[in-house]
């Protein structure tokens, strides 16, 4: 066998770590097309939105919506607005936690609409008024959670395309904000969907297993002491929709994730491995606090940090209004 000189030795070790590098982003590439075909869909099919006035605030409306689901039934949904018609605005969608409904962001979006953005939060399918309504994901039937769960991630997509339809919005500045749930679908849209430029995750699970598996909570301890066997035959499934495996994928899209430190259910290396997964750009804020991250300080780091990624004006003085007026 000939023997490299040295030079020559350099030049095909960095060719080589060259042409790892282009196999691994092929691998990659071929990984998350795979990995993206559970929340396909038609987007030239119709939106066919629906709208009645709930409630006006001052410089914003708020209206009732549903429009038609790719896979079936309608969503529901709030859209809020600002008044203004004369300018671009930017548009922000939301995903509430997985017990809540399309109210958890209500008042934070009515911040934003102030500011000058357009907003859309629906309800999951487990969380809408008959006909449309899906009985809740159990991890005991991991097949039909994941087809509930892509079906939440392609409704948030159809809120996308909602947005980006309106003459008002501008499609270059759309934002996503999801809690618990909404994290996890957040952290799918992330790599299945480029138009969101800037994605909020607070108090996510980079997967089932870290609640299932390895939870030192009492009730769900002795619910695994009991289940084990089918827990990891479901854990397996449930990969589908597991956040830490789309999250390497978010790129370019910048990352904003907020944790709280007192979580019941899982554990804080369970959220540092969920962040080290993640691509860059990317930033993690720790409060003390529970999974509600009812700290005010995580509104408000939030709010400056999506805001300055959209195009938001001004957005300190929304949250001193905000935070200073009274409930009506």
């Amino acid at each position: 066998m000939c023997e490299l000189a040295g030079s020559e030795k350099i030049d095909y070790m960095s060719k080589l770590i060259t042409l790892m590098a282009a196999c691994a982003g092929l691998l990659a590439a071929a990984d998350l097309a795979q990995m993206s075909k559970p929340f396909e869909y038609s987007r030239s099919s119709p939106v066919d939105l629906e709208q009645k006035p709930a409630y006006e605030r001052g410089q914003v409306r708020v209206l009732d919506i549903t429009y038609a689901s790719p896979r079936g039934g309608r969503v529901t949904g709030f859209l809020v607005e600002p008044q203004e018609k004369k300018r671009k605005h930017a548009g922000i969608v939301f995903g509430h936690w997985g017990p809540g409904d399309r109210s958890e962001f209500l008042a934070e979006a009515e911040m934003y609409a102030r500011a000058g953005a357009v907003c859309v939060l629906i309800d999951y399918p487990w969380k809408r008024p008959a006909p449309w309504h899906a009985d809740a994901d159990d991890i005991m039937e991991p097949e039909n959670a994941v087809l509930l769960q892509a079906q939440a991630v392609v409704d948030l997509r159809r809120g996308i395309d909602l947005l980006q339809a309106r003459p008002d919005v501008d499609a270059g500045r759309i934002g996503y904000i999801g809690h618990s749930y909404g994290a996890q679908f957040g952290a799918i849209l992330s790599a299945v969907d480029r138009r969101p430029k800037a994605i909020v995750l607070m108090g996510g699970i980079p997967d089932m297993d870290s609640i299932f598996l390895e939870s030192e909570s009492v009730p769900i301890k002795k619910y695994r002491e009991k289940n084990e066997a089918q827990i990891r035959s479901a854990m397996k499934i449930l990969r589908a929709t597991a956040a830490v495996e789309y999250v390497p994928f978010a790129a370019p899209a910048p990352l904003l994730f907020q944790f709280a430190r007192h979580e019941w259910n899982f554990g804080i290396p369970a959220m540092e491995r969920y962040f080290q997964a993640a691509s860059e750009p990317k930033k993690v804020l720790w409060y003390e606090t529970g999974h509600e991250l009812n700290d005010p300080r995580a509104l408000a780091d939030r709010a400056r940090w999506i805001a300055n990624k959209v195009g938001l004006a001004d957005i300190s003085r929304w949250l001193q209004e905000s935070l200073a007026s009274r409930g009506k």
